[in-house]
Parts: C-alpha cells; structure tokens; sequence
C-alpha cells in the first residue's frame, strides 16, 4: 500500500464538468459486486467527492471531487483504509496486471489440481482399508503422505482467497472469500491433529477438493473479464500513429497524433486512417464512415465534407483542418460513451452474490454458537471444536458456490451447440431478465456484406463478365459482384482508376464496370429500392445495371415473428439514414425504427427505456454500436461485428442466422430457472444438515461427505437443462475454423 501512497497522483488530475476534477484509478482486489459497494461506500464518506463510479469489468475506478475540499492524495488514502490499492489508470499497465494475475491464478489451479489428484488416490486407500484390514501404522503414514502434499499445495494455492478474506478482515468486512479460507484452514488443522492423534479420518482430500474447484471457476471468470478488457483497449488504435501536418511553407510534417492541435492542416493520404476529426480544404476521395454510421458501404467526401478519426481513407488525398484532436475527437467520444455505459452494467449483482452476503454471518454465528454451546454444556474442549468444525464443513459454501457456476457451464455447452460463447459470466441472468430488442440495422439484421439483389434478371454471360472484371477491385461494391465468381480468374491488363471503375479490352472491345459516367451508362436508371446501390458494365453497345444491397438474414423475419409472438418489444436503432431503415422494418414488420442515430443518441434512447422500467437486449455489430451494447442491460453481436463491439457485447454469436439471438434467451430463462433452484437445493440442504450437526450427530467425515453430496446434487440439477438447439439450425451453423478464416473484421 505504501507504494500506492508515494504515487504523486496529482498529475492524472483533470478537469470534470463545472469546478470539479477527475481521476481515473486501477484497483487491485476486486472479484465480486459486494467489493463495488464497499468501494464507493468508503469513497462517499469522503468530504468533497462528487461521484465514485467502478467498473467491475475493468477495475477503473472514476472519482470526480471538488478540489477546493479534498485533494487525490486523501482519496486514495481512504481507498487504502478500506484495503484496496490503487495506481493511475493506464491501459497497458493495467493488462500487464491482469495478465500476471492470470497466470497466478492459472499455477494456483494446476498445484490445487495435481495435489487433489495424488490426494484422492491416498484417499480412496485409507476409506478402502478402514472396511478392511489396514493397519494403524499405514493408515498414519497414508495421512502423514496427504499432509505432506496438502498443506504445502493449499498454502500456495489458496493465496487468492486468503489474501482477500486477510484484506476483508482488515477492513472489518467479511467477504465470501473468509468462510472459504476459514474452513479450509479449520478442516487442514484438524487434519493434521486428527493424524497426530491416529484418528481414523482425516479432511486433506475435502480441503484441497473444494479449493481446486473454486479455483477453476475464478479463473475462468477472470480471463473472461481480461479478454473483454484487452480487446476495448485497443479502440485509440484506430487513430493511428503518425500525422503528416503541413507547415506554413507547404511542407509536410511527421509527427505523433497526440501533437496535432485544433486548426492545423493535415494531409491524409489514400489508405491511411484519419487522425483527427475535421472539414475537408481540398481533394476528394471515398471514406469508410462505419465507425460513425454502421453503414459498410463508402460514402464520397470533398470540399467542406466533415470526417472523423478513426475512418479510413480509400482513393484520393486529402487536406483537412482539424476542428478536434487528442480527447476531443468522435473516437474518444465513443470511448468515454463505452466506458460510462459499462459503469452502470457492471453494477448488476448476480444472484450467488446477493445469496453471499447473508451467508457468510449466518455461517460464523452458527460455528461460534455451536462451539461456545457445547463448552457450556460440559463438553471437552476437543470434542466441542470437533462439532463446530463440523458445522463449518458441513455449512462451507461448495453447494452455494457452484449452484451458480454449474448451470453457467451446462448453459455453456448449450450456447456453444447452437453458436454463441459467453463473454461475460452473469451474462446469462441478465438475458433471462430481457423484454425489450433493440436491433441495429447493417450487419446484424442484415447480412454483413452487401450482394447482388437482381442478379435473375441480368443475362448470364455477362453477369460472369462483369464478375470476374470486378475481381481486380477493392471496391465494396465490386467486390459484392466478384463473390458470384469467386473460382474464376481475373482478366489479365485489368486497370483500375481510382474511384471510377476497372476496365479490361476483351476480344477488341473496351469492357467498363463501375460508376454512371466511367461507363457513359444512363445515371438515371431506375432503383427499385431507397437502399439500392447501382454498379454499372458496359461492353461495346451491351449495357447492364446491377443493384447491390444488404440482404436480410435468411431467418430474419421467422425469428423476429417468434420473439414477437414471445411477447417482446422490438426496435430498430441505426447510424443508417431513414430511408435505408425504413424498408427493411417494413419487411420484417417492426413498427418502430429510427435511423441517423449517432453513439450518444444510441445510449439516450436505452436510457429512456430503461427509465420507463425496461431491461433492454441490445444486437448489433458496429463500433458506432459499441457504447449501446455497453449500456444495455443485456448485448449480443455477430461474429463479424467489430472487435470493440464483440468486446462490449455479452454474447457472440456464428454463422448468417439471427436465430442464436432467440436460442440465447430461451437458454438464459432455462438457466436461470435452474440457478435458483439450485439456490434453494442449498438452503434446503443446510436447514437439514446443520442441526444435525449441531446437534454433534454429524463427524467431520460425514460433514465433508453431505458437503460433497449437495455439491453432487446440483450439478446433477444443472445437468437437467434440456437443448434448445433445433437441428436445423445445427446444421446451418458453419464450423468455427470456417467461421473465423471467413471473417472480416469491420472498423
């Protein structure tokens, strides 16, 4: 902690909204909701503060105060008090963190697990010989041999729950963790007494079980928690490095994006990311504008157009005058929207959670009852500690602790079958909660990548003409026509001019595929839909106008008839404009679509749902997305969504199908049935066992067998969750290898 405390913490101080300043901290030891209400708890006290905000996702900690009545060094300090070390946020540092602890964490299960495997087969031993003919002296050395390997593997191996239950303690709180630590540290000393003392039994294999279990299910809760930070750290990559600014005297500039200032001139040359945003001086050239829209396909900018950092530049060069730079820019924007918005979500508390914080008393007044019970009523010191171990066994949270986890990963496997993997661990109690869809428009109710929509009424050669012209481009539309032809080869001489077409002789006759006017084609052919886009070929006097656009998925309007029929509200919201919106609500009969959405309206219109009392389930793919999934109460985005929109999201889901979306919720709804009952299978357990042992009727080994069996029984009760996983949509779903290589990712 003294570390923490030498940190000169004023300079990560910044200005906040009015007279107030902020910083931004990474905690360590945070594993569970009730760490977030003892954090901002003990920040509250603090005179001066503002707000406290933790995101349990990410482990930033955002204090706002006033400084004129608290300065950073005093929060900090109280952040100290209450156990908690805190450092400066910084991204890089905080992903070195937390992958050394997930490595830690990773060698304390392999330890737990190699010694509860060596353990159970000195066990097995010792409960085979105790009905047969083993001898005291070998019984002895098999419990010394246990010894020998439990306490030094629970030593290292438990570190994580006793450093947190030691921490709690200081902080005079008592945490999930404590009752763990306390019953394995009971169960080894009793071990190695009974041992000493030549008893029959003793609890190694119970103690190193359970922490071997636990320890598996903090691992995989961590690493889901590391990757989902990993992937949003890396959204200020999409600015670049480099700007190339130009002097007074013409000249150009290199220098880091984090130097350019409001009103410089910058060149922005094709291919390069934009680095700042700004209104274009001069040039004109195609931008990929998704980060801002949703939209994939290329929108034409010139003179007076403005762009944003983050999008690419594809055909001309670019002068621009930066209006916002470093924080200000519509990229950073998003990040602050994603990062405000999984503040909030991440406030959710998840059911074992709730259950934790009565348990935890119940469980040390019902032991030290016990104990001070029997010493009262005649009983030798021993005899009486014996019993209240028993009660600690018999009460030590194993069945609570995996009532939660056992469904999850029995959900999993479900999930995984019909094409969706988890990326959050109570993502499953929060989809159960869900009554409200809303759906961006690209790429999610959509199919990803635009197609040919008329190809049946276009002659057949020289739609293959036209398909294998338009393998020699990169353009978005021509690339739409070049997938009806992915075996064939491209024409040899093939040329390409910038934002215009490609053209090819063939057979003495110039062949052209792109614009209007690069092929003197007739600008005004008809679109039979607002969300047409038009690539035109002409060879010779042989003329053809191909219509382009984003198909619907194939199940899009069966599925959205099914979540309708299930009662749910559905909505459209898409950075797309109105006119691209309005058909494709109308074909699957969604009344209320709203298109031109930026990131912040995307946020405010959940916002507003939620004000009105409803849990919102948030689809889409984008990173203009991004902050929407975050603030939704629940989020699922399609394999091909952008890597910070898969990141904020709490499921994946594969394939060209929406039905992963309606599978995901009857899962969740099955899961979470099965989590509370597993609940009250726990509770059922312990209102059974604990006054039997209580009433000393119970010896440890039978307490470490009941725990074992409630243990047994929820998972068996886990097991009972049936698959909702047609078998047609079994087979529509493509291999993951396949999914992967075919993948693009869109920025």
């Amino acid at each position: 902690m003294s570390a923490a405390l030498q940190t000169d913490f004023s300079v990560y101080v910044r200005p906040a909204e009015g007279d107030a300043v902020r910083m931004d901290l990474a905690i360590e030891g945070v594993d569970c909701a009730a760490c977030l209400d003892d954090i901002e708890g003990s920040m509250r006290a603090c005179a001066g503060l503002v707000s406290a905000r933790l995101n349990l996702t990410t482990h930033r900690l955002a204090l706002v105060w006033k400084p004129q009545e608290t300065d950073a060094g005093v929060l900090v300090t109280a952040l100290a008090r209450a156990g908690y070390r805190a450092y400066p946020f910084e991204q890089s540092r905080v992903e070195a963190e937390e992958q050394k602890r997930a490595q830690w964490l990773l060698k304390c299960l392999a330890v737990a697990g190699f010694a509860a495997m060596n353990i159970m087969l000195l066990s097995v031993s010792v409960w085979s010989g105790n009905s047969a003919d083993i001898t005291p002296e070998t019984r002895d050395f098999f419990h010394w041999l246990s010894a020998l390997i439990a306490l030094p593997a629970c030593a290292y191996a438990g570190q994580p729950f006793f450093r947190s239950a030691l921490a709690g303690v200081r902080a005079r709180k008592l945490n999930m963790d404590f009752p763990i630590s306390l019953g394995i540290l009971l169960a080894l000393t009793m071990s190695v007494v009974e041992t000493a003392l030549h008893g029959r039994e003793a609890y190694f294999d119970s103690a190193v079980m359970l922490l071997t279990f636990l320890l598996a299910g903090r691992f995989l809760d961590q690493s889901m928690r590391r990757r989902t930070r990993a992937a949003a750290g890396n959204l200020a990559a999409l600015k670049g490095e480099v700007a190339h600014r130009i002097g007074q005297d013409g000249a150009l500039v290199a220098l880091p994006v984090s130097a350019l200032g409001v009103g410089d001139r910058i060149l922005v040359r094709p291919g390069d990311r934009i680095p700042a945003d700004g209104h274009i001086l001069s040039g004109a050239s195609e931008v990929d504008t998704s980060i801002v829209t949703g939209e994939t396909m290329r929108v034409r900018v010139g003179p007076g157009t403005r762009v944003y950092a983050g999008t690419m530049n594809f055909d001309g060069a670019l002068t621009l005058e930066v209006t916002a730079a470093g924080e200000g820019t519509l990229l950073d924007e998003v990040a602050r929207l994603v990062e405000k918005a999984g503040e909030a979500r991440s406030r959710y508390m998840r059911l074992a959670d709730r259950a934790a914080r009565i348990y935890a008393p119940v469980v040390h007044v019902t032991a030290a009852a016990t104990l001070l019970f029997w010493l009262v009523a005649g009983a030798g010191a021993h005899d009486a500690i014996i019993i209240a171990i028993s009660v600690l066994i018999i009460t030590c949270p194993c069945a609570l602790a995996l009532a939660v986890p056992a469904v999850q990963v029995v959900a999993s496997g479900h999930l995984f079958r019909a094409g969706i993997y988890l990326n959050a661990a109570d993502a499953l109690e929060r989809l159960a909660e869900i009554d409200t869809i809303v759906f961006d428009k690209t790429g999610t109710l959509t199919l990803p990548d635009p197609n040919v929509s008329n190809a049946a009424a276009l002659a057949p050669d020289l739609l293959a003409l036209a398909a294998r012209l338009a393998l020699s481009s990169r353009h978005p539309l021509a690339m739409a026509v070049a997938r009806l032809a992915p075996d064939a080869a491209p024409f040899e001489g093939a040329e390409e001019v910038a934002g215009a077409g490609v053209s090819v002789m063939l057979d003495g006759v110039e062949m052209r595929l792109g614009s209007a006017a690069f092929c003197a084609s007739d600008a005004a052919a008809p679109l039979s839909s607002p969300d047409v886009s038009l690539i035109h070929l002409r060879h010779g006097a042989r003329v053809a106008h191909i219509e382009i656009r984003q198909s619907l998925r194939p199940d899009a309007r069966a599925t959205i008839d099914s979540l309708r029929a299930r009662g749910f509200d559905l909505r459209i919201l898409s950075g797309d404009r109105l006119e691209a919106v309005v058909p494709v609500a109308t074909q699957l009969g969604i009344e209320q679509a709203a298109g031109g959405i930026d990131p912040a309206g995307k946020i405010a219109a959940i916002e507003a749902l939620r004000a009105q009392g409803r849990k919102v389930l948030m689809v889409g793919d984008g990173i203009n997305d991004a902050p929407a999934l975050a603030a939704a109460h629940a989020s699922l985005s399609p394999i091909t969504a952008a890597d910070l929109a898969q990141a904020q999201a709490d499921a994946v889901f594969l394939g060209e199908r929406l039905a992963p979306v309606a599978q995901a919720l009857d899962i969740a709804m099955q899961a979470r049935a099965l989590m509370r009952q597993n609940l009250g299978i726990a509770v059922i357990y312990n209102l059974f066992a604990v006054p039997l042992a209580i009433a000393g009727h119970v010896t440890p080994l039978i307490a470490a067998a009941a725990m074992s069996g409630s243990s047994i029984i929820v998972t068996l009760n886990a097991l009972r969750m049936r698959g909702v996983v047609r078998s047609d949509a079994r087979a529509a779903r493509p291999s993951v290898p396949l999914a992967l290589a075919t993948r693009e990712r869109r920025t």
